[in-house]
C-alpha cells in the first residue's frame, strides 16, 4: 500500500501535530506517523506534567486553531522570581530576580498548560483537518530519498511517499539516525523529578526558580491552588527519592519547597527524566528536516524545551509556505538551508545559555555564588536589561516566523 503526501512527519507528540496543522493552512498535505496508539496519546488522566508556554508559543497555537480549545485550562504566568540558596535554608542572598509582566506591552510572559489538554487539543484538531492523515501505532523501519521524494517503509508493511520527511521523533530520533546525522552533547549528571502539588495559599500566577547546589527547583503555577514542580538532583539522589513512598517523598520535597504557599500535598503521578544536552550536527538532510528534540534537547532550566520546538515548527512552516508560494520544490537544499540557518544560531545560543546557567548555579562555590548574586542584583536594578530578559522569556526577541508575530 502506498500513500502520497507532501510532508511525512515521524513523531506524533506535540511538535509533529503542530507542524501538520501549520502546513495545512498553506494547503500542504501531511501524514503523521505516531508510534504510540491513539488512546495512550490522548489519555485524559491528570499526571502533573505541564509546559511553560512562552507568549510567542501561545501565538503559534492560536494561529493553528488550538489555543481557543485549551485557553480555559491554562494559567497565565504573570511574574517570575529567581532566587539562590540551599535546601531547608531558603534564599541566602538579598539579591534576586523579579520579572513582572507589566513591564512589557504584550501581556503575560507565558502560560502554564497541562500536557493532557495540549495533546488532546492537537489530536482533535488533526481529526478535523482533511489535509492531515494520522497513522497511530506505526513505526518506521526504513527511509529512502531520491530526486523527487522520500519513501518510508513501516513495520506493518505499508509504504508512504512524500516530498519531504520531517523528524519529530525525540532525542533518540530514528529519522536522524537512518539519515546518518550524528549528535553532539553531554550528560549533566542530573535527573529531573517532576510532580504536581496542591497548596493551601494562592500562587497569584507567579513562577519560581530556586537554584540549589544539586540543581534548580522550578515551581510553576497551574489553575487553582496547584503548581507543577520540576526539581533537578544528582542521578543518585533522584533515584533514591523516586523510590520513596509518596509520604516520604514529600518529606524530602517540603524543606526544598518552603512554606510560602502553606501546606503542600502531592497530586497525581511522579516522573523522572535524565538531563542531558544533545544537538543534531545538522538540522537538515536529503529531503529531510528535524524539529524539536530530534534537532536539539537541552536542560529544562528555563522551560524552553517545547518553546524551542514550537519555534522550529513556526520557522519550518514559514520557510515551506513561502517556498510553495514561489513555486519552489519545498524539499530543495536551498529551501531547507533557509530553515537550518534560521534555527541553528538561535538553538546554539539557547543551548549555550542554559548550559552555562546550569553550571554557574548548580554548585556551592562561594566565589561563584557571590558573582551570580551580584549579577542578579545588577539585572534587577537596570530596567532596560530586565525588560530584555522578560521579552526573551516571552519568546519575543529575534526574527519571528509569521505564526508567532
Amino acid at each position: 500500500m502506498s500513500n502520497e503526501s507532501d510532508i511525512l512527519i515521524v513523531g506524533g507528540g506535540l511538535n509533529g501535530p503542530a507542524l501538520a496543522l501549520a502546513l495545512a493552512q498553506a494547503g500542504l498535505r501531511s501524514t503523521v506517523i505516531d508510534a504510540l496508539p491513539r488512546g495512550v496519546q490522548t489519555d485524559d488522566n491528570f499526571d502533573g506534567r505541564g509546559y511553560a508556554l512562552a507568549l510567542a508559543s501561545k501565538r503559534l497555537l492560536a494561529g493553528i486553531g488550538v489555543w481557543s480549545e485549551v485557553a480555559p485550562q491554562s494559567q497565565p504566568m504573570l511574574d517570575i522570581k529567581v532566587t539562590d540558596g540551599r535546601a531547608g535554608e531558603g534564599p541566602l542572598s538579598p539579591f534576586f530576580l523579579h520579572f513582572d509582566h507589566t513591564e512589557i506591552e504584550e501581556g503575560p510572559m507565558g502560560f502554564m498548560l497541562e500536557d493532557r489538554f495540549l495533546r488532546r487539543a492537537l489530536s482533535d484538531a488533526m481529526d478535523k483537518t482533511p489535509l492531515i492523515t494520522v497513522l497511530d501505532g506505526e513505526t518506521v523501519t526504513a527511509q529512502a530519498a531520491d530526486a523527487t521524494g522520500v519513501t518510508l517503509t513501516l513495520a506493518s508493511g505499508k509504504t508512504l511517499r512524500g516530498k519531504l520527511l520531517v523528524g519529530a521523533d525525540g532525542r533518540r530520533s530514528g529519522t536522524a539516525e537512518r539519515a546518518g546525522i550524528k549528535r553532539s552533547g553531554w550528560d549533566y549528571g542530573q535527573t529531573a523529578l517532576v510532580c504536581a502539588i496542591e497548596h493551601d495559599l494562592p500562587h497569584h500566577g507567579i513562577a519560581h526558580q530556586f537554584f540549589m547546589p544539586p540543581g534548580p527547583l522550578a515551581i510553576l503555577p497551574l489553575p487553582g491552588n496547584m503548581s507543577s514542580v520540576v526539581w533537578s538532583e544528582t542521578h543518585e539522589n533522584a533515584a533514591a527519592f523516586q523510590a520513596l513512598s509518596d509520604e516520604d517523598y514529600m518529606q524530602v520535597l517540603r524543606p526544598r519547597f518552603g512554606d510560602f504557599l502553606g501546606q503542600i500535598r502531592l497530586v497525581g503521578k511522579r516522573f523522572t527524566y535524565p538531563l542531558n544536552l544533545t544537538v543534531a550536527n545538522s538540522f537538515v538532510g536529503d529531503r529531510l528536516a528535524l524539529i524539536g528534540d530530534a534537532a536539539h534537547g537541552m536542560h529544562p532550566i528555563a522551560g524552553q524545551g517545547l518553546n524551542a520546538g514550537l519555534r522550529d515548527v513556526g520557522a519550518l512552516a514559514h520557510v515551506l509556505t513561502h517556498a510553495k508560494r514561489r513555486g519552489e520544490d519545498i524539499a530543495a537544499p536551498l529551501v531547507l538551508d533557509r530553515y537550518q540557518e534560521w534555527r541553528r544560531f538561535d538553538t546554539a545560543t539557547l543551548a549555550l545559555t542554559t548550559d552555562l546557567t546550569n553550571k554557574l548555579f548548580s554548585n556551592d562555590n562561594p566565589l561563584l555564588r557571590l558573582g551570580r548574586d551580584i549579577g542578579m542584583g545588577v539585572v534587577s536594578a537596570l530596567p532596560g536589561l530586565r525588560r530584555t530578559f522578560i521579552r526573551e522569556a516571552a519568546g519575543l526577541n529575534g526574527e519571528l516566523p509569521d505564526l508567532m508575530r
